[in-house]
């Protein structure tokens, strides 16, 4: 048996396949007739089927496509060998486009969408295909396209972005975006959900300047924006403390009684903005103390800070409450 199988394997030895001419020649011949047998397979007429894929583009004003109509299709031809040949090399072949527009305007829809029958479009397919090849049939011969209204609302914007300061920095003023609003279009199942949309999420670290960036907008899928960014805007500025003498008034004080505070002032600490500096001082303040919490007997009266500024800090109020003496006429 091994004796048979060198044999036969000692025909395929390369050595002795160059050396022996009468291989070499059978060889070539077999190539040659091989090569004229696909030649003139490749002159006749075949019937085949290619696979197409497909894409849907335009549809009607104000609409969109809400169901998953065939991402492909099967085209069944007639066409020469060398014809599906050269097709079948290229392969990855451009989609075919349906244009929504187009293929639904002579149909009335029903509850299924517009019934879309495939031999109606054969002509608008065959102009993408080959004029080369000849299209017999199309499968699926049936498929649907249900077509939805689109709606438009403006809806505002809502960053989500996490700061943090160089020391000594902060904001100067409150962050805005530039617009605040957009115009979401999309189905109405999902606009009638949204009341806002939030920029994408960003951390923005060690801020010792003013900067300004663009950022997207999420949007739920089927829906587009007018316009898609946002320009984020972020005042920077250094910061400084500064001290402000205030009187404490009394609230809720009744007409008849006489109270004196001890102290009858504090020492208000503010972390304020250079550029706001100079315009800081006791008027926009109001240092009180509530005739309420004395009706409750504490002995101490907490110090209370309002302010209309939203860019001042209160660091200290010094002190942090006050005695309190009440006299009697």
């Amino acid at each position: 048996m091994n004796k048979k199988l060198s044999k036969v394997l000692g025909y395929f030895n390369f050595e002795k396949i160059k050396n022996d001419k009468r291989i070499i020649v059978f060889l070539v011949c077999l190539l040659i007739a091989t090569s004229l047998w696909f030649l003139n397979a490749l002159s006749k007429d075949f019937s085949t089927s290619i696979t197409y894929p497909v894409k849907y583009i335009n549809p009607p004003s104000n609409q969109f496509l809400s169901n998953q109509p065939p991402s492909e299709i099967d085209i069944k031809v007639n066409a020469h060998g060398f014809t599906l040949l050269r097709n079948r090399l290229n392969f990855s072949f451009s989609p075919i486009i349906l244009n929504l527009t187009n293929i639904t305007k002579d149909i009335e829809p029903s509850a299924n969408g517009y019934r879309i029958n495939t031999n109606s479009i054969i002509r608008q397919i065959s102009d993408q295909v080959s004029s080369e090849i000849t299209i017999n049939n199309i499968l699926p011969e049936i498929f649907y396209v249900k077509l939805d209204s689109l709606k438009t609302k403006l809806v505002p914007i809502k960053t989500d972005i996490k700061l943090s300061f160089q020391p000594q920095f902060n904001l100067k003023e409150p962050v805005t975006l530039i617009p605040e609003q957009v115009e979401i279009t999309g189905p109405a199942e999902i606009l009638d959900t949204i009341n806002f949309l939030i920029t994408e999420k960003k951390t923005i670290e060690k801020l010792d300047a003013e900067i300004s960036m663009t950022i997207k907008i999420v949007h739920p899928e089927k829906t587009t924006l007018k316009p898609a960014n946002t320009v984020l805007k972020i005042p920077v500025e250094k910061f400084t403390e500064k001290e402000i003498l205030m009187p404490i008034r009394i609230k809720n004080i009744p007409e008849n009684a006489n109270i004196k505070l001890f102290p009858s002032e504090i020492k208000l600490t503010v972390l304020v903005g250079l550029s706001e500096y100079e315009k800081i001082d006791a008027s926009k303040f109001e240092v009180f103390v509530d005739y309420k919490d004395i009706e409750t007997k504490i002995e101490n009266l907490e110090v209370n800070v309002q302010s209309t500024m939203s860019n001042v800090e209160v660091l200290r109020i010094t002190p942090a409450s006050v005695e309190y003496l009440i006299e009697t006429n």
